[in-house]
């Protein structure tokens, strides 16, 4: 597999991670500093040198493997190796766009299920918009660990028409927020079918718009009233639920409750899998290390789970899970080249992140539209604009017409480019009979054109097709008026959502929030987020609150940063890193000491990294220097 060995000076970086092929040597790393507490740079990375060697290429058992990977399934057995990793990390950047966090296997990314997708998608439903706890997990996959394998032959079909929401879906609905449990009384007491496949077409439809609450009184009813034998797997999604409204340290505290013989690989990676997303690196490594010591089956689940994390947080310690996975022979999933993808490409090391690409199909594993897209970006924003277009050309193959499910992927990122001429041509491909997604694509791609009158056109004819859309689709809009700072186009169409009856939450809340800030009313958006918690039972996004509380650091109110560090934990969010490197900085812009900030963030178990430690030398109250030694 892969072998690896020291190299004094490669390159011009003091570190850097290849991956030898047997007739070639490839970058597979990013760069950081030599020091093991360096600042870590989302966009560039500085690192000393390890090199992998590869003594045999895949082989058809791992082709397999990556086949089984991209099946629907839920459930394949995923488990993680032990590495002795210590927790003292800390930055944290913003989370990487297209990743997915809980890495749940899916279906690839092909035409059919494209359109199987465009089918169901009928954008109808005035849902209230999501209340996950992370929108800066946008697009997360929420970790899918239904109730029985039959969901997932349900998706192999492709059904010609839009399929009708589960019928216990809508009864849960039509409840009170707090009134599940009656609802389900009701269900069983008129006789209705409660079977397996009900209740999991009910949860998925839940869990697509965050529900979680309800979801987890949905699990709790049915545990508590015998309706469902529960498996491993039942009790791993009612492990994923709590973790999800109620926090890890409860969900950590449930593992204990669930049966020793259910106790198995799908609990703890579903575990780690939250830890991940909730970035507490600590407890992810006591899990990772955890499942080793249960000697669960390895595979490269956990491992990429981690890679994803240190991505965020500590970049340094890629090598470590790098080398653990050669030397536990675990085979790079699609993934685990799609995060170093990212990784080099962030690092501005273009060449490094082509050899990888040139590696995944010498071994037979062709990009998926994901890393298409990955390229392009970095493409794009390393200046190579000729070599992204040959990748959109790639993406979009011979026929447009036939190959129309990347449609949606090609509006934006031709937008990228500036292409308004091929984002029209994409454009007339799909406007005789758009679906949702690509009207969605379309106003992103004008929006990012700064074409404001083609995206509102676009919106206009999208509004036309149903009485009642979404949140989801106004708030498309929404952001394009953010970005271009068009405060009053924004409350329009926000009172224009409330007049067609949609439920304005935490998405519309989000948007409007940055659209005030970008407009430099601070104190406006501030009101909407009070005014947003008091009045609903669904929190606001965590970014939500980050983007206002940032603005008051900047302008060093110390007292209204730490009115908004309070709020948030009053919302019931864990306290994260960011939050203090927020916070401390407004100290630094107020020029006013921190008096114990170091033991609060000893409190909620939050370590400084070597940029925070400078931040709080800044802040020490109790800091000697030339001056202060001379007056003493």
């Amino acid at each position: 597999m892969w072998a690896l060995r020291r190299v004094p000076n490669p390159l011009n970086d003091p570190r850097v991670f290849h991956l030898v092929t047997r007739d070639r040597r490839i970058s597979i790393g990013a760069s950081y500093a030599a020091s093991s507490r360096s600042q870590i740079s989302s966009n560039y990375i500085e690192e000393n040198s390890v090199i992998l060697e590869s003594s045999q290429t895949i082989s058809d058992k791992r082709l397999s493997w990556l086949r089984f990977y991209h099946s629907t399934h839920a459930s394949s057995n995923f488990s993680v190796g032990r590495c002795g990793l210590s927790s003292q990390a800390g930055a944290e950047s913003d989370l990487e766009d297209g990743f997915s966090e809980l890495e749940t296997p899916a279906k690839a990314e092909t035409k059919e299920n494209h359109l199987a997708q465009d089918e169901t998608e009928d954008g109808l439903v005035s849902d209230p918009e999501l209340s996950g706890d992370e929108e800066d997990v946008e697009e997360t996959g929420s970790n899918e660990l239904e109730l029985s394998e039959a969901d997932t032959a349900r998706s192999g079909k492709k059904s010609s028409t839009r399929r009708t929401p589960s019928e216990l879906f809508q009864a849960i609905m039509s409840a009170p927020g707090l009134s599940v449990h009656k609802a389900l009384d009701k269900w069983l007491e008129e006789g209705k079918d409660l079977s397996r496949a009900e209740i999991s077409a009910a949860m998925l439809n839940l869990r697509k718009r965050r529900m979680y609450g309800r979801a987890l009184q949905v699990s709790e009813w049915l545990e508590a009233n015998n309706q469902l034998d529960f498996f491993e797997r039942d009790y791993a999604s009612r492990l994923d639920l709590i973790a999800k409204v109620h926090g890890l340290q409860k969900a950590e505290y449930y593992i204990q409750n669930i049966p020793k013989s259910f106790r198995g690989e799908v609990i703890y990676r579903t575990f780690l899998a939250n830890c991940v997303v909730a970035n507490n690196l600590k407890k992810a490594e006591e899990v990772f290390n955890k499942m080793k010591d249960l000697e669960f089956g390895i595979t490269s689940f956990a491992c990429n789970q981690l890679l994803v994390l240190y991505k965020r947080l500590d970049k340094k310690k890629i090598a470590d899970v790098l080398l653990f996975m050669e030397k536990e022979n675990i085979q790079p999933s699609l993934l685990t080249y799609r995060i170093l993808i990212d990784i080099k490409g962030s690092s501005k090391d273009i060449t490094g992140m082509d050899q990888i690409v040139e590696t995944m199909k010498a071994q037979g594993i062709e990009p998926d539209i994901h890393i298409q897209s990955l390229l392009v970006k970095h493409y794009v924003s390393g200046g190579l604009m000729e070599k992204a277009e040959e990748v959109l050309k790639v993406i979009e193959g011979d026929n447009i017409k036939e190959n129309r499910w990347v449609c949606r992927f090609l509006l934006p990122l031709y937008a990228q480019l500036g292409k308004a001429d091929e984002v029209g041509r994409i454009w007339n491909v799909c406007e005789s009979n758009p679906r949702f997604e690509e009207y969605l694509a379309a106003i992103e791609a004008w929006g990012k054109l700064g074409k404001i009158e083609e995206a509102e056109a676009v919106f206009d004819r999208m509004l036309k097709t149903s009485k009642k859309l979404s949140a989801r689709y106004y708030a498309t809009l929404l952001k394009v008026y953010a970005n271009h700072k068009m405060l009053q186009k924004g409350k329009d169409l926000v009172k224009r959502m409330a007049d067609n009856g949609c439920q304005i939450g935490p998405l519309t809340w989000d948007t409007l929030v940055k659209l005030y800030v970008e407009a430099g009313e601070v104190e406006k958006a501030d009101s909407i987020l009070q005014k947003a918690s008091q009045q609903s039972q669904v929190k606001p996004f965590f970014n939500s609150f980050m983007t206002v509380m940032d603005q008051y650091s900047k302008r060093g109110d110390i007292h209204n940063a730490e009115k908004m560090f309070h709020r948030m934990r009053q919302a019931g969010y864990v306290v994260r890193f960011r939050q203090f490197q927020s916070l401390v900085q407004a100290y630094i812009n107020a020029k006013t000491p921190a008096y114990g900030i170091r033991d609060r963030m000893k409190a909620d178990n939050i370590f400084a990294n070597k940029p925070l430690a400078a931040q709080l030398v800044q802040v020490d109250p109790f800091r000697k220097t030339a001056v202060s030694d001379l007056l003493d």
